[in-house]
């Protein structure tokens, strides 16, 4: 059973046993406005929750993407390369990275508590 969490820096963690999937939040790209280009992590990466793993351009910013989760990546969404933009039209279904995770914190907020946080 998967589930789906929120970090305070506003990336969503689909987390199916030790593999998550990491994007950004509709509030992030809402935010940041449309995405112009992503600077992907590449497969094998290790990445560290709460750094930066890769970053986005929005026609306002370059902004990090900060990881979630700690683990190492195990697939990269190539297609944004060519269409970073899809973040924008559909924030939950334009992934980022897969991850196999060796650590989840425990700071992670549930959608209701996310919903709270960026009121």
């Amino acid at each position: 059973m998967s589930k789906i969490l929120y970090a305070q820096t506003h990336e969503w963690a689909k987390i199916e046993g030790n593999v998550v999937t990491i994007g950004l939040s509709d509030h992030a790209q809402h935010e940041l406005g449309d995405l112009v280009f992503i600077n992907l992590p590449s497969v094998g990466d290790k990445i560290k929750a709460g750094e930066a793993f890769c970053d986005v351009e929005s026609v306002k910013a370059v902004s990090d993407v900060m990881a979630p989760v700690s683990g190492k990546i195990i697939e990269v969404n190539e297609d944004l390369e060519s269409a970073p933009e899809s973040i924008n039209s559909d924030p939950m279904g334009a992934w980022i990275c897969k991850v196999e995770a060796d650590d989840i914190p425990g700071d992670l907020m549930d959608e209701a508590a996310y919903e709270k946080f960026i009121k």
